[in-house]
């Protein structure tokens, strides 16, 4: 309980130092700035051999190969000296630079290089992602689904970092008609990382059929597997392809308390994807009813609290406040999250909660004010403009 104590502070850290992304699929664990959209806000993109290096002039050539995205700056010219000193080592003939340029007061000047092997077939994949750039999301994302197994690392990340940048339902509009069998293919990968788990099996939860339950079921069961990361998804997937059973499995995982804290936070994950966009798959009332199981759960308490006053289950105030009654109540992270709860609890758990709060307050009135305080500050920064795509959260960090 203490190291996780000490995960949460961390990540409610790096949730209020790093804006997140707007938009983000629920089972990738890599988002931020592709080099697609690197070579967009680039005025000039060229990949060559660099030579001529010159530590007295802060200067070194670029012999260009391919141009990735040109200014008529650089005219017809297939060699330009950068205002940069790049230190050339012998190896320097099995390596290419990839250079991403400004312009400044009409000089081309170097910002950003990349350096690659001979051969590389990342100059290709960009100059591919530009030509479908102004397609749909969803027809981008086809093009990087491609690349996703790419034996390049920095071609296969970036790919996947696409996805981890897009809305669900942009992937749901791709992933219906994805080719399954390269799907099941890389999840019996042993070589594919566990990190990758939680796209492909939802992406095969899509475009998959019942006897593709069979392998998510067999990584779930696999405790080498089950041990990275990805169950989520993994586990989502299996209730896609398999309903009964799917949610059978998940019900308990939730339950058992035997299992490592991460196996059932993934669970926890699973139930609130299948809640915020699969309610055909189980109903909501299931759903809640899951999560409710794990309020006398020591270690996940505070975390399924969290999820029922962001799902507005004030119909559940009687389970929440029951908590008290429990080991759990001695955590002050926990009695945070019933607090949390209380302060925007309406309609039939109105009046316990109410009595909650007045009881806190004449406790530590301070505590309260500052939950209270935190609530509004968290409504006003994710309160969606009415001009662009809503927000979505991830419920992950926000529930720490």
């Amino acid at each position: 309980m203490a190291s996780r104590r000490i995960l949460l502070v961390l990540g409610v850290t790096a949730m209020l130092a790093v804006p997140a992304p707007l938009l983000a699929c629920p089972f990738c664990t890599m988002q931020g700035k592709t080099l697609t959209q690197e070579v967009e806000q680039a005025q000039l993109v060229l990949f060559g051999k660099l030579a001529n290096a010159n530590e007295k002039n802060e200067t070194t050539d670029i012999i260009i190969e391919q141009v990735i995205k040109d200014d008529a700056t650089r005219g017809q010219r297939k060699k330009l000296t950068l205002s940069r000193f790049v230190d050339l080592d012998d190896t320097r003939d099995n390596y290419r630079f990839l250079v991403f340029c400004d312009l400044i007061n009409g000089k081309i000047d170097p910002y950003r290089g990349l350096a690659l092997k001979s051969g590389s077939k990342l100059p290709d994949y960009l100059r591919g992602a530009m030509k479908v750039k102004d397609k749909t999301l969803t027809q981008r994302l086809r093009f990087f689904f491609d690349y996703l197994e790419n034996s390049d690392v920095e071609i296969s990340n970036d790919a996947y970092k696409e996805f981890g940048n897009a809305d669900y339902k942009d992937v749901k509009g791709l992933a219906r008609d994805l080719p399954a069998a390269r799907l099941v293919k890389w999840l019996k990968d042993p070589d594919t990382p566990s990190f990758r788990f939680g796209l492909y099996a939802s992406l095969l939860g899509h475009c998959g059929s019942k006897k593709d339950a069979a392998v998510l079921r067999a990584l779930l069961d696999d405790p080498d597997r089950r041990a990275g990361s990805g169950i989520d998804g993994i586990l989502a997937a299996y209730a896609m392809l398999e309903p009964k059973e799917g949610w059978k499995y998940l019900q308990s995982a939730l339950k058992n308390t035997k299992e490592e804290f991460m196996f059932r936070y993934s669970a926890l994950r699973a139930v609130r994807f299948l809640h915020d966009y699969r309610t055909d798959v189980v109903s909501k009332s299931e759903l809640v009813s899951a999560v409710c199981g794990l309020l006398e759960q020591e270690d996940i308490a505070d975390l399924a609290i969290e999820d029922l006053r962001k799902w507005k289950c004030w119909d559940q105030a009687d389970r929440v406040l029951a908590v008290r009654k429990t080991e759990a109540y001695k955590l002050p992270i926990v009695k945070r999250a019933i607090l949390r709860y209380c302060l925007q609890c309406e309609g039939k758990g109105k009046a316990a909660s109410a009595a909650y709060v007045a009881e806190q307050k004449k406790l530590d009135s301070e505590a309260v004010d500052d939950a209270r305080e935190l609530l509004e500050l968290e409504q006003s920064t994710t309160k969606p403009d009415p001009t662009t795509t809503p927000a979505k959260k991830d419920e992950g960090r926000k529930a720490r």
